[in-house]
């Protein structure tokens, strides 16, 4: 295959996968500090084994019991679905929390004083992307990948998909020609079931899932032998009690299926003075807001930051035509109307707010914002700034 012509392939996990689950439980603690105080600040990290929860992380806020935090984190293991002899939202499983006071160091760094203003929560670099592949703006394979499973646990929490249990994996690889994705070419689907159903129920289970996710113009062509529904066989055992668990280990899922780089730090258990998040959150918000402005049909952003900095030290664009002249024009557009400094990235996208749980699975990003205030960088209110 040309350079133009290839296949991609990006995979997604459910939020009964372990690591998935701590995601969960982190974002958890951070939007119960958050909502009494949105300026608390939060690092917390997960870790799930069989019949464990353990929590550790630094904060400075409110005073919230621990009693309280190992509740909420039974409340969030119960409605992801676990309830079984490994691990589940009962007594059975045990919950620890060693959650501390932040650093002063770091508090030092990051707060503003005088004539300095509040400074960047960490170094880093952080990206932001978007393309005309799906309706929401994000490479193909990773779409469909966390739709398959998003469909299937909203049928699995409603009684619908029976014999499923939480723990799943989706993968799709897609054909590119031109550039452009043109049909599926394997799907892999891997999930955690009850003993009472066979190998043969799975599949028949699960298949209607693929033909309500993909559109029929993408899965004309393939194979059923190219559909691999728990491939290595009975997949009872799952979760934590199949797999520890921790937070911040899917990263990949979490962002572009690997379509567009990745600054490497996670999002989950981190407030948004962290620009691990924050500005991963406004480069996508950038990205989008240029594509949707249909001067470009994908766009890359990166940012980078230095601990207790406040503006970022660098900016760079990509834009899928080489045209020095529109990156400049974008970057003077961008220079002109966004302060990316963190407090200017929370207030732009109303950051300081409990918004974050929902986040923990199936990306963070080509998702509707809400009401609420959650998914706020998936706007695309700026676009016309960017149309040249």
């Amino acid at each position: 295959m040309t350079k133009q012509n290839y296949l991609f392939t990006s995979e997604s996990v459910s939020e009964g996968h372990p690591d998935k689950v701590c995601d969960r439980i982190s974002d958890m603690v951070v939007d119960s500090y958050l909502s009494i105080d949105p300026f608390a600040r939060v690092a917390c990290e997960t870790l799930t084994t069989t019949n464990k929860v353990v929590l550790a992380g630094e904060v400075r806020g409110p005073d919230i019991k621990s009693d309280d935090i190992i509740s909420k984190v039974r409340e969030c293991i119960k409605d992801i679905g676990y309830d079984q002899k490994g691990f589940s939202w009962k007594e059975s499983t045990k919950i620890e929390t060693y959650l501390h006071s932040q650093s002063t160091d770091i508090a030092m760094g990051v707060d503003s004083k005088d004539n300095k203003d509040e400074g960047a929560g960490d170094q880093g670099i952080m990206f932001g992307y978007a393309c005309k592949e799906t309706d929401d703006l994000m490479p193909a394979p990773i779409y469909f990948s966390h739709k398959i499973l998003r469909l299937m646990a909203h049928d699995r929490k409603s009684g619908v998909l029976k014999g499923i249990e939480p723990d799943s994996k989706s993968q799709v690889t897609m054909e590119y020609n031109n550039g452009i994705p043109n049909k599926v070419t394997s799907i892999v689907i891997s999930t955690q079931h009850s003993p009472d159903l066979n190998q043969d129920q799975v599949r028949e289970a699960i298949f209607p899932y693929i033909k309500k996710s993909i559109p029929e113009k993408f899965l004309k062509e393939i194979s059923e032998k190219e559909i691999y529904i728990n491939p290595t066989g009975k997949f009872v055992i799952g979760g934590p009690d199949g797999d520890t668990g921790l937070t911040g280990r899917k990263i990949i899922v979490d962002t572009y299926g690997g379509a567009a780089p990745h600054g490497g730090g996670a999002f989950s258990g981190k407030d948004p003075t962290k620009v691990d998040r924050s500005a991963a959150y406004v480069s996508r918000y950038l990205a989008k807001n240029i594509v949707a402005s249909n001067i470009a049909n994908k766009c890359l952003i990166q940012l980078s930051y230095a601990i207790g900095v406040s503006k970022p030290l660098s900016i760079f664009i990509k834009l899928d035509e080489d045209n020095n002249d529109k990156v400049e024009e974008v970057r003077k557009i961008i220079d002109k109307n966004f302060d990316l400094s963190p407090r200017g990235i929370r207030e732009l996208l109303n950051l300081n707010k409990p918004i974050y749980e929902i986040t923990s699975s199936y990306g963070h990003f080509g998702r509707k914002p809400t009401d609420n205030g959650e998914f706020s960088w998936e706007k695309t209110d700026k676009s016309s700034l960017f149309k040249l």
